[in-house]
């Protein structure tokens, strides 16, 4: 056996080297260097990161929500209940347990552990799964599709995801601009968000996460009137930047028997002023001016 002490020797060197670039170099060199191979935490860091990422991104049930409990291989223990708004609910053999502010996970600990410390269930296994978000919601008011109370299901989610769920915005009815209320910090909060800008190169940091009890307002869009020697006169979504030029390309343009001279504007002034003015074609309308177009002469 002592003869077979070379063999392995060389085996070991081997299967180190494999284990490591640097070692099978000084193999290859004749150098007898031993380097350890590569650590396995560097190889699970990765997982432990997503696996604390997500725990932060649970959702937590709150007061009002619906949820099913389930025991394995113990029917007669399944529930369907509603958080109290104290946070709590009733479970079979067990009485009250605080669920409020738990993610899914920590709640179904906390039935398990009652269930084990009451020596009912010696190794239970408990499931919840949430049927109804009544806790954790946002309003969403004016031109959305299915404007309404909109549940946070999950953790962290943005206006986008919730103008989503709502429907959009109304095409062609909508204001760019998004209106978000709330609190944050026990204080009053508001944010204007432009859609525009939110969409835009490097807007992603305007996606604001909402909080539950937040309330997000889609105004009408801008509107001017244009009537007179028109080919389509009426009702005009005032576009971003408008010129008076743009407004008379969007009604058809003017017809045989008009002209643009001696075309007026007339506008409210915000002190609820009215005035009448002959604008040039560069110049831009503002929301609720009417354009009038009068009948050529000859």
């Amino acid at each position: 056996m002592p003869a077979l002490s070379p063999l392995l020797s060389a085996l070991y060197r081997l299967a180190h080297a494999l284990a490591h670039p640097l070692a099978l170099l000084a193999l290859a060199c004749g150098v007898g260097a031993s380097l350890a191979p590569v650590p396995a935490l560097a190889q699970a860091t990765p997982a432990a990161a997503a696996a604390r990422a997500k725990a932060v991104d649970e959702y937590r049930i709150g007061p009002g929500d619906a949820i099913r409990i389930t025991v394995y291989q113990n029917a007669d223990l399944s529930l369907e209940t509603r958080v109290t708004e104290a946070g709590v609910i009733s479970f079979p053999l067990v009485g009250a347990v605080q669920v409020g502010g738990l993610t899914v996970g920590q709640a179904q600990d906390a039935i398990a552990n009652a269930l084990r410390s009451g020596q009912l269930i010696k190794d239970p296994h408990v499931n919840i799964v949430v049927v109804n978000v009544r806790a954790n919601q946002v309003n969403v008011l004016g031109q959305v599709a299915k404007p309404g109370r909109i549940p946070l299901d999950v953790a962290n989610m943005r206006l986008t995801e919730v103008l989503a769920m709502a429907g959009g915005v109304v095409a062609g009815a909508g204001s760019d601009t998004i209106v978000v209320l709330g609190q944050r910090g026990g204080q009053p909060w508001r944010q204007e968000v432009e859609l525009p800008r939110l969409f835009a190169q490097g807007g992603a940091a305007l996606d604001i996460v909402l909080a539950p009890g937040d309330s997000i307002w889609v105004d009408r869009a801008p509107m001017i009137y244009v009537y007179g020697e028109v080919q389509k006169p009426g009702i005009q979504r005032l576009e971003r930047g408008m010129t008076v030029m743009q407004a008379l390309a969007a009604s058809g343009g003017v017809t045989q028997r008009g002209t643009t001279k001696g075309l007026r504007v007339t506008r409210h002034d915000p002190d609820g002023q009215v005035h009448t003015y002959e604008p040039a074609m560069e110049d831009k309308l503002e929301d609720g001016d009417v354009m009038y177009l009068k009948e050529s002469l000859f």
